[in-house]
């Protein structure tokens, strides 16, 4: 084959032959011709001398494929190696490449049709600029202006030159360049920019030349958020943007450039200029689009372009408002223009685009959180001391000027409020009212942030919110508004500002809300119409559990409500009903088990006698959900008798059906393989395992009852599985009869889990369950084939080592005895089998090293060198959960070992097997998201060697004839030698800077961990992807921080969100 030749780099490339290679590949191939020539181009782009002929390759091709793959070679060299190249051959191409720039861009119609080369090059310029400037290449930019004032079509590539370089430095840089280089260019740029500055002020003024005029425009938008002001304030700039606002074919780039200057915010300095700039720009707008203008209608008949502006007009009004409202309130003049603005605002926000609407928004929650502190703050006793009585004057002055403005938001807060996750019942594409089936996560996070911003709104004026909400609800009755959306909108928002009135005045307007909510529902006719009212009725009671709990009548109507629509067969109705029952079980549980006023008997025992009928139209997954609620009213019950009498009454009914299975067994066990009893028996065990999941301790007599005949069923079950799939093959596992048995055995383990999690720590509970289970289950487990293996079985034991601890101590030689070998073996062959095994199986080994350490001391070396490879074979997996428990568990062995007896014998056969392990998924980016937990290992070793906590030298005294001071100088060497073979692109001086650096913030967490992103930047291992698990923990701790502030103001966590025992007495 001809193309085979291309190898030999030897003397200069057939481009010919290169041509055919490349059209092969990407047009004209077949099958096997493209897969050749997939190989010889990806041996050449490996090649090390490739890049030599690139030029040679650029002059002598005409085909566009060809010129991209040489640039493509390139663009690898620039990026890893360009520093290690000699001055001469950087400075050739440097050269090269600009020449070919200059010559393309120098007449309109090469400029024209090899558009996209050029847009190549220029890109590869700015790789070449990134390395090279300033220091080594310091004419840079008067090179640029000064070929930029030769022609028009090469000032406007300069200008699309200069817009990429502003990119690089300032928006991908983070993980391309470290943290000095980026500050070094930025000054640069800095010092440079009165030639760039001239000559965009010199295009604007004198050419007429509509490309070039887009292209400066657009290029002066990359600059402005970062170049000194004075740039901008004390030159035509500014005049001259406002000049092109209006002229139709520059106003979207010059809107752009505007907004870059609004979102700058340096204190007061040039508060004057922004008032003129706001004055005569809304001017112009009144103009362009008149305030009485529909604007959502007008958006959605406009053109691309007419849409853009009013996208681009939201991010000009929302960045400018944002740093300086303050300045158009002060003076009486600006008021009236500020308001205006404010008036486009909002009109812009009944948009229906779900990214104009999120601008608007962002802003909306951010200025009325804004008013909402200072108010928040007046009405606070201890704040208002603080405040003098002008400041209070002023605050008072504040509010009043956006009263009108903040009723307009809480109007548009309610029409357009977005979808509660509770909600699942949502109309189709079709206008039929259906189930919902996936979660929106857009519309999940912007129904917290329009929560937030209406809470705020509340608390600034609650007597509007609630009249202006009471006033859409009486036209709903009336049937003047009557719509699914807006009476949809309007019940979202008022279960969104659930706790943030006072109470009296929530209990007077819940009142009136869920009595006109039950009249639509009887007046309204229509099953679909029915569905919707119900659901609102439902998601609006269960946000107001201290409404309900004050009111006994209000809750028994809900709940009896509840219980009606429990047989309403309407997609989704049943399930809401469910949750909203539950939800407002777990609020209100004491209401249920006491005798209220006029009762006879309490609703719990009331609700047992009716059990039959209130579930007999409902699923069995409904029937579940059910039980545990009911679970959580028995629970509340203070008597035991009483508890145990309504235990026995809630259990009755899959009580009697075990029994009645239970003794047909007896007589005959092929009962118990009929597909039909598997079911109900599955069913039986996943009520009882709700039940558990409330009653917790209290569930004790009900699994005592079928403890054993349960474990009975579970072993024959777990024989007829593993005879099916010996039988059967590995395909047996997939028929519909062995996943059933399987179902069983998963929901018995799932059971006792359950109810041994949630009972209180009594180690009687413990003794009781676990050893029966040691034969059923662990020797079942041992004995099964691989594929009948319940994984289950895996969590149930560190769920039980985790619960009773050190308890367990002599009970670990019998578990590990019986899953250690076997399930190694299942999941050490590879990455993808068994993946649930895989993190159940770390899970447990990390309860034992936590809590049962000592059993793991009395491995023998071969046990425990199983271990460890099996945890650094955890580590290296990149299933994120199985990873980061392998990590957890290394370092509970690391902290355990340091502490035992062992800890020199344990280090001296793995420490250097460990550091080697981590720094390689720590440079790995498929392993990102571990990067604190390798973080956490990397600076508990370098910790230890420096600790004294190491008596014996971790290097081979017999193999190593250099004996090193102490421990520490031989791990900082082998650090070294390790990094810098695995790093070539890394000088040793980078690398020694690294490890001392390391050893020096050993005890300082945040700079330890900054030194190693650095060197993740520095090594190229993590280039412009998304770093921001690097970050992850910082993120973390700002949402807790976040999540604090939230708590101080009532309303804003829900009151179903509170993890608390609600006094519900």
């Amino acid at each position: 084959m001809a193309a085979e030749k291309l190898r030999d780099l030897s003397q200069p490339i057939d481009v010919a032959v290169l041509d055919a290679t490349v059209s092969a590949f990407f047009v004209t191939g077949s099958k096997e011709e493209r897969a050749a020539a997939d190989q010889i181009l990806r041996d050449l782009q490996a090649n090390p001398d490739m890049w030599l002929q690139v030029v040679h390759i650029l002059q002598n091709t005409k085909s566009m494929d060809t010129k991209f793959f040489a640039l493509q070679v390139l663009e690898g060299v620039i990026k890893y190696r360009w520093n290690a190249l000699p001055v001469e051959q950087r400075d050739g191409m440097k050269n090269y490449i600009s020449e070919v720039i200059v010559q393309l861009s120098s007449n309109e119609a090469s400029f024209r049709s090899e558009r996209l080369y050029v847009n190549k090059l220029n890109v590869i310029l700015v790789q070449i600029v990134k390395h090279d400037w300033p220091a080594k290449w310091t004419s840079f930019i008067p090179d640029l202006v000064a070929a930029a004032k030769t022609s028009e079509t090469i000032c406007e590539n300069c200008m699309i030159i200069l817009k990429l370089l502003s990119e690089e430095v300032f928006d991908f840089s983070r993980g391309e360049m470290t943290q000095q280089k980026i500050k070094e260019l930025k000054q640069s740029l800095n010092s440079e920019f009165k030639l760039i500055h001239e000559l965009c002020l010199y295009v604007l003024s004198a050419s007429q030349r509509q490309d070039l005029i887009r292209s400066t425009l657009s290029a002066l938008h990359a600059y402005l958020s970062w170049i000194p002001l004075g740039y901008i304030f004390e030159s035509p700039l500014l005049e001259t943007l406002l000049k092109f606002f209006p002229v139709p074919a520059y106003r979207n780039l010059t809107l752009q450039c505007l907004t870059e200057v609004a979102a700058l915010n340096f204190g007061d300095f040039y508060n004057v200029q922004y008032v003129k700039m706001y004055t005569i720009f809304i001017g112009q707008l009144q103009t362009i689009l008149p305030p009485s203008t529909n604007i959502p209608e007008a958006y959605s008949s406009g053109s691309g372009e007419e849409q853009a502006f009013i996208q681009n007009l939201a991010l000009f009004f929302t960045s400018f408002f944002k740093f300086h409202i303050r300045v158009l309130e002060s003076a009486p003049d600006t008021v009236s223009l500020l308001l205006t603005g404010l008036e486009y605002l909002i009109n812009i926000s009944y948009v229906d685009d779900t990214e104009v609407f999120k601008v608007c928004l962002d802003y909306w929650n951010t200025l009325v959180l804004e008013l909402f502190d200072a108010h928040h703050n007046s009405d606070n006793p201890a704040a208002t001391i603080n405040l003098m009585g002008l400041q209070m004057a002023q605050v008072l002055q504040r509010r009043q000027l956006y009263s009108n403005p903040m009723s307009k938001l809480r109007g548009l807060m309610i029409n357009r409020m977005a979808k509660p996750e509770e909600v699942l019942i949502v109309e189709d594409e079709n206008g039929n009212i259906v189930r919902e089936t996936l979660k929106d996560n857009d519309v999940l996070v912007q129904y917290k942030i329009m929560r937030e911003t209406l809470i705020y709104l509340s608390h600034l004026d609650h007597d509007d919110t609630e009249k202006q909400m009471l006033r859409k609800l009486t036209k709903q009755l009336s049937g003047e508004e009557w719509a699914w959306n807006t009476l949809n909108t309007l019940c979202w928002a008022i279960g969104s500002i659930s706790g943030s009135m006072a109470e009296d005045q929530e209990n007077r307007f819940l009142v009136m809300v869920i009595r006109d909510l039950l009249n639509l529902c009887e007046i309204t006719k229509g099953k679909d119409n029915k569905a919707v009212i119900a659901s609102n009725i439902m998601y609006v009671v269960g946000q107001y559990p201290r409404f309900l709990r004050a009111h006994w009548k209000f809750l028994k109507t809900v709940v009896n409500k509840l219980f009606e629509f429990m047989h309403e067969t309407h997609p989704g109705v049943q399930d809401m009903a469910c949750d909203t029952f539950l939800k407002i079980v777990q609020k209100c549980k004491r209401k249920f088990v006491i005798v209220q006023v006029g009762e006879r008997e309490p609703f719990v025992s009331e609700l047992l006698s009716g059990l039959a009928s209130t579930v007999q139209d409902l699923e069995p997954h409904q029937i579940h959900s059910f039980y545990e609620s009911v679970g959580n009213m028995i629970h509340a019950e203070s008597d035991p008798l009483k508890r145990d009498e309504y235990l026995r009454r809630l259990m009755e009914l899959p009580n009697e059906k075990w029994a009645e299975i239970i003794g047909q067994a007896r007589q005959s066990v092929e009962v118990l393989k009929d597909p039909v009893v598997i079911r109900t028996v599955l069913n039986i065990l996943q009520t009882n395992t709700s039940a558990a999941t409330s009653l917790g301790t209290d569930f004790l007599s009900q699994i005592s009852l079928i403890f054993l005949d349960m474990l009975n069923v579970y072993r024959m079950y777990s024989e007829l599985v593993s005879t099916s799939i010996t039988d059967g093959g590995p395909y047996a596992s997939k028929t519909s009869f062995v996943k059933l048995l399987r179902s069983v055995k998963r929901e018995t383990l799932k059971l006792i889990e359950t109810f041994l999690d949630k009972a209180e720590d009594q180690p009687h509970i413990g003794k009781q369950f676990v050893s029966p289970m040691m034969e059923y289950v662990l020797a079942d487990y041992a004995r099964n084939v691989p594929d009948a293996r319940e994984s289950e079985v895996l969590s149930l034991f560190a769920t039980i080592i985790n619960k009773y601890k050190a308890t367990m101590l002599d009970d670990v030689p019998n578990i590990f005895e019986a899953v250690f070998q076997c399930t190694l073996e299942m999941i050490t062959k590879n990455f993808e089998d068994y993946p649930e095994h895989r993190l159940k199986f770390f899970s447990l080994l990390r309860a034992i090293a936590t809590f049962c350490f000592p059993a793991l001391i009395k491995l023998s070396s071969q046990q425990l060198k199983l271990v460890m490879d099996s945890i650094i074979w955890a580590f290296r997996h990149t299933e994120r959960n199985i990873a980061e428990t392998g990590l957890n568990l290394l370092l509970e062995m690391l902290k355990n070992f340091q502490q035992s007896a062992f800890c020199n014998q344990f280090f001296r056969s793995y420490f250097i097997q460990i550091e080697q392990e981590i720094f390689a998924v720590l440079t790995d980016t498929f392993h990102k998201p571990g990067f604190k937990l390798h973080v956490l290992v990397l600076q508990h070793l370098f910790c230890l060697v420096e600790s004294g906590a190491l008596t014996e030298p971790l290097w081979d005294t017999a193999t190593v004839p250099y004996p090193y001071p102490n421990n520490a100088a031989f791990v900082r060497e082998y650090t070294i030698k390790l990094l810098s073979s695995s790093f070539p692109n890394m000088t040793a001086a980078e690398v020694t800077q690294f490890v001392n650096g390391l050893y020096e913030s050993r005890n300082d967490p945040s700079e330890f961990k900054k030194n190693i992103r650095d060197f993740l930047v520095q090594s190229k291992e993590f280039s412009a992807q998304d770093n921001k698990d690097l970050y992850a923990e910082e993120a973390a701790a700002q949402r807790e921080q976040e999540r604090q502030r939230m708590l101080s103001i009532p309303g804003l966590v829900a009151p179903n969100e509170i993890q608390d025992e609600m006094v519900d007495s």
